[in-house]
């Protein structure tokens, strides 16, 4: 039982190991912010311990679902948007692309009837989604901003010839693209063989069997697969209109 002190001392002295592994090989290596990761695993298990709090008191009401999904967004947005760049050009670019990916596919599930439309549905999926768009957007902008400055002499080359800046990097858009579909696209391929993903897993937990489980698994990884066909073919075209000469964040 969660509530059990040695069931919680247990699952303590695992995550502080794995943590404790993790800054090792890092600081071995010489990594830069070697301690990231333990930062992150703490953030993450306090945002766990309150969102758990949270859900639980609202996860049947409509109106409270929106507002954490709003929140969701919100800070996947801002996330996305400091790696990739804190213009006001760039955060509206995130910003369109993120939405769009996000609302088509969650509208298309709901439309079709694939899942019911209910706000504990609402909120699993749309937590799946908003967290795949922000790493989508993430690696599409960054890896478009990289193959810019890699490959700048052709673009200054087609804008010598008279073409649009969009015009000028649509070889590294599609290739932004292309990039940053390869995580969400191997995740799919492999899944059932390599992996069994959380939602499946924990659907199973839930009571549902092994191939409703399995129905809603597909569901999301289609959906997945939309949001980031979706924000990275946005993410890499918009930045690809208001594009200057810009410095890698690094941050």
């Amino acid at each position: 039982m969660i509530g059990d002190p040695s069931v919680l001392l247990r699952t303590l002295g695992g995550v502080l190991a794995l943590a404790a592994i993790s800054t090792a090989v890092l600081w071995s290596f010489r990594v830069p912010q070697r301690f990231a990761p333990v930062g992150a695993i703490a953030r993450g298990a306090v945002q766990l311990a309150l969102i758990s709090v949270v859900l639980s008191g609202v996860i049947s009401d409509a109106r409270w679902v929106a507002v954490v999904l709003v929140v969701m967004f919100v800070v996947a947005w801002w996330t996305a948007c400091r790696r990739i760049g804190g213009e006001s050009a760039v955060r509206a670019t995130v910003a369109g692309a993120m939405l769009a990916g996000v609302l088509v596919s969650m509208g298309i599930i709901f439309a079709t009837g694939s899942v019911e439309a209910a706000p504990r549905y609402a909120l699993a999926l749309g937590g799946i989604i908003i967290g795949n768009s922000m790493t989508v957007a993430t690696l599409a902008g960054r890896r478009f901003h990289e193959t810019v400055d890699d490959r700048w002499p052709e673009v200054e080359g087609w804008l010598a010839l008279g073409a649009t800046m969009r015009q000028a990097t649509l070889w590294p858009a599609r290739f932004a693209v292309h990039a940053a579909m390869i995580p969400s696209t191997d995740q799919t391929k492999t899944t059932g063989l390599v992996t069994l993903p959380g939602a499946f897993v924990g659907a199973i937990f839930g009571g549902l069997s092994p191939l409703e489980a399995g129905r809603f698994q597909v569901v999301v990884l289609a959906a997945i697969m939309a949001t980031a066909s979706i924000t990275a073919v946005l993410v890499a075209l918009g930045l690809g209109r208001g594009l200057r000469r810009h410095p890698l964040v690094l941050a």
